[in-house]
């Protein structure tokens, strides 16, 4: 598959060869919705609790007699039924956690990213850099990219001048490509890749250049 590669001015600089396997997939909607549901469970603490009567510290003498009080029957005062009484069924520390299969995972990522190809939100530079880390340089390119609203910045190495740039900008994430997850790629709109990060992606997640090293270890 070949994609339209642009400077960053805008313009036409190009274009570049890119794994099917990886910005080609057929979109799973049910593997993308599994992923996403176990990402957003597994980032869940979990440590949430509330008191049964057993916990709650309170009189456990009889309230009052038992009859010719024209009352409902009391027993103690950790009662569910009482203000200051224990809870029913209320939640205690667990574990959300969900596991979910490698092969699950990695098609959910290149599901979404192969939406993002086909929705037209893909936006490849020939390279991606500033000279400062200057908030305005960052907003200069993304007008001119017409990207409007969120956008995830995905870089092939760790580049502080561009995470210092857009980290004052809203709705605007700075990552590097192997942090990539599904939970991003579907709460931003649009994704601005380069040459490097493209090859950095297809390098992670490409079967063809996982067998070669694997081959390579053999």
């Amino acid at each position: 598959m070949d994609l339209e590669v642009i400077n960053l001015k805008s313009k036409k600089a190009g274009k570049i060869s890119v794994s099917d396997y990886v910005f080609g997939q057929t979109v799973n909607e049910a593997v993308v919705h599994q992923a996403l549901l176990a990402q957003l469970a597994n980032r869940r603490q979990g440590t949430a609790d509330s008191q049964t009567r057993s916990d709650v510290h309170r009189s456990t003498k009889k309230m009052y007699a038992q009859k010719h009080t024209g009352r409902a029957r009391r027993g103690s005062a950790t009662s569910p039924l009482l203000k200051g009484g224990g809870v029913v069924f209320g939640p205690h520390p667990r574990s959300y956690r969900q596991d979910m299969p490698k092969k699950m995972r990695r098609l959910a990522l290149r599901s979404v990213l192969s939406g993002k190809v086909r929705d037209g939100e893909l936006k490849i530079l020939d390279k991606l850099e500033i000279n400062e880390p200057k908030t305005k340089l960052v907003n200069e390119i993304l007008d001119r990219l017409g990207v409007e609203g969120t956008a995830i910045i995905g870089v092939a190495l760790s580049n502080d001048y561009i995470t210092m740039a857009s980290s004052n900008i809203p709705g605007i994430k700075t990552t590097m490509v192997s942090m990539l997850n599904v939970a991003d790629l579907l709460s931003y709109k649009m994704l601005v890749l380069d040459v490097d990060a493209i090859r950095r992606i297809e390098e992670i997640w490409d079967k063809k250049e996982s067998d070669k090293k694997e081959e390579k270890a053999a």
